[in-house]
C-alpha cells in the first residue's frame, strides 16, 4: 500500500531498530511507495513512511529492491555531493563513497552481501543514514 511521506525532522532523526520477518508488510508498503514516487525519488527508508525499522528500498534502472537491516562494511573513494530528500526541502552537502560493501537480508530474509558503485552506492548510503537517524 502506498503510504504518506513522513516529513517530521524530529521523527526522522531517531534511530531505527532491526526488522524481523513480522515486518514483511513494511517492505511491501515501502516498495509500493517508492514505485509511486519514481518520477522524483530513487530510494526510501522505512522511517520515511513512519516506521522506525532498518529497511531500505533502492531503484536501480528498471528494478527496485529491498535491503533489510543493511550494514555498510566497507567504503572507499570519499567525495562531496549535494543531495536532496523526499522528506525534506532543499539540498545539503554530504560525504559519500564511490564504492561500498553491504551485508543485509533480502526481502525473503536471506543473508546477502553486495558490492555497489557510483549512483547506486550513493542511494544506499543516503538510505542507511536515514536508518541511523542522520538527516542530511
Amino acid at each position: 500500500m502506498v503510504k504518506k511521506i513522513m516529513r517530521d525532522p524530529l521523527f526522522l532523526a531517531q534511530k531505527s531498530v532491526d526488522a524481523t520477518e513480522a515486518d514483511k508488510q513494511v517492505i511491501t508498503d515501502l516498495l509500493d511507495t517508492l514505485r509511486a514516487n519514481l518520477d522524483h525519488c530513487v530510494g526510501m527508508a522505512a522511517n520515511m513512511i513512519g516506521v522506525k525499522k532498518n529497511i531500505i528500498v533502492v531503484a536501480s534502472g528498471p528494478f527496485q529492491f529491498a535491503m533489510v537491516n543493511p550494514v555498510i562494511t566497507k567504503k572507499t573513494g570519499a567525495y562531496q555531493v549535494e543531495e536532496g530528500c523526499l522528506s525534506l526541502d532543499g539540498t545539503r552537502l554530504c560525504t559519500r563513497y564511490q564504492e561500498i560493501e553491504v551485508d543485509y537480508l533480502d526481502q525473503h530474509f536471506k543473508r546477502q552481501h553486495g558490492k555497489y558503485f557510483g549512483w547506486v552506492a550513493q542511494i544506499i548510503q543516503h538510505e542507511v543514514d536515514h536508518c541511523n537517524g542522520v538527516v542530511i
